[in-house]
């Protein structure tokens, strides 16, 4: 396993790993397929088959896709500070959103949230989803949570995300009186899961606040711009080692055991295996399921910041519809890019790598390897089959 990162000396920059710097080593037992469970919980009220949630972005989960992907066997969160939440019909948005230029695009999704958040069209979107019988988590910023929060649990809500670019248990305002969470997971009646971080001692602070799981990641998503506005984040595969750590110790101390989900940055299933060997329990997921038939973005993704008011950190791309949400997730693939089958590509490496459990996959070993994804590989580097 890689060296966890945790304070460096002010004048020298310590290394961060980010998914195609690494590469995971077979060690000495492998099994057969059958003997692996990739399952997850976040409590032992929410055990999850599939380590995957679907990202709160509007181009990923609307209440339809939330239902689909829980008959999946995963977790969709719906960001209600999205479209659901100010629109009660949002069809036509969509259909604006996906006929844009690309030059209008930013201008445009500016425009359409700036319509005000609606508690009716909130508790609309929750209760599409629980009259379904799914399961559903709910994503807030820290500034509505207090209000949005208790509107969605009381209309079934089953675990509330919130969720910003950066969160921290310490934040100081000048403009008003910033959420308490410590307070807000004490109230709340479900599972809280806090993001996003990407460093030991500020996720140690969340989940000393009541936090049931942590977000990892600032900037690394497909459709984030965050890293090049504000020039803030660290490569995945670090930020999972620091955060992990931080729950290791954190357990040790307490015995309570607080589940980290790698939010972003995963393009292929490789990635995703990678980030759970780094000590994550689940996987969060946006572009790689905008690609399903089912999800609502027709074709496009947008991040959760791409359209704030005066500094937009998102932008809208093009990602294609290329199979059904089921051929996505469990296969068969079609295709050699690891972009389908995502399930079976993590069952089996876990297979490969003799890891029965997620939390066996945690101590494979993990190398430096940079040359991992070219070294023999001229001719498809060439174009060549």
């Amino acid at each position: 396993m890689l060296e966890s990162l945790t304070h460096t000396d002010q004048m020298t920059l310590a290394h961060a790993y980010g998914f195609d710097d690494v590469s995971l080593v077979p060690g000495m037992e492998t099994l057969d397929p059958e003997l692996c469970n990739h399952a997850w919980s976040l409590d032992s009220r929410h055990t999850f088959d599939l380590p995957i949630l679907a990202a709160a972005m509007d181009g990923v989960v609307d209440p339809g896709f939330a239902v689909q992907f829980h008959r999946q066997g995963g977790l969709a969160v719906l960001n209600l500070e999205g479209l659901h939440g100010r629109f009660a019909e949002p069809g036509p948005m969509y259909e604006r959103i996906a006929s844009a230029e690309p030059g209008d695009a930013p201008t445009l999704l500016q425009t359409l949230y700036t319509a005000p958040l609606d508690a009716e069209c909130v508790r609309l979107s929750v209760r599409r989803v629980k009259d379904a019988g799914a399961r559903l988590a709910v994503s807030v910023t820290p500034a509505n949570a207090e209000w949005l929060a208790p509107i969605a649990v009381e209309e079934g809500a089953d675990i509330v995300v919130v969720q910003s670019t950066v969160t921290s248990a310490r934040h100081h305002s000048a403009s008003g009186t910033p959420l308490d969470l410590e307070a807000f997971c004490r109230w709340c009646p479900v599972p809280v899961i806090v993001g996003n971080t990407v460093a030991y001692e500020p996720a140690m602070a969340l989940m000393k606040a009541g936090a049931a799981a942590i977000l990892v990641g600032v900037g690394p998503g497909a459709e984030c711009t965050s890293r090049e506005v504000l020039g803030i984040g660290m490569p995945q595969i670090s930020a999972t080692l620091e955060v992990a750590s931080a729950r290791d110790e954190y357990f040790r101390q307490t015995g309570r055991y607080v589940s980290v989900i790698t939010d972003g940055g995963m393009r292929v299933s490789g990635d995703m295996v990678k980030a759970l060997a780094a000590g994550a329990d689940a996987i969060m997921l946006g572009a790689p399921l905008a690609l399903a038939v089912e999800s609502p973005g027709r074709g496009y993704n947008w991040g959760m910041a791409s359209f704030h008011g005066t500094l937009p950190r998102g932008t809208r791309i093009n990602v294609g519809t290329t199979a059904p949400l089921q051929q996505i997730l469990y296969g068969p693939s079609e295709v050699n890019s690891g972009t389908q089958n995502l399930a079976g590509a993590i069952h089996t490496a876990m297979s490969v790598l003799g890891a029965r459990t997620i939390r066996e996959l945690h101590d494979v070993r993990m190398v430096h390897a940079p040359a991992i994804k070219t070294e023999g590989k001229m001719y498809q580097l060439n174009g060549r089959v």
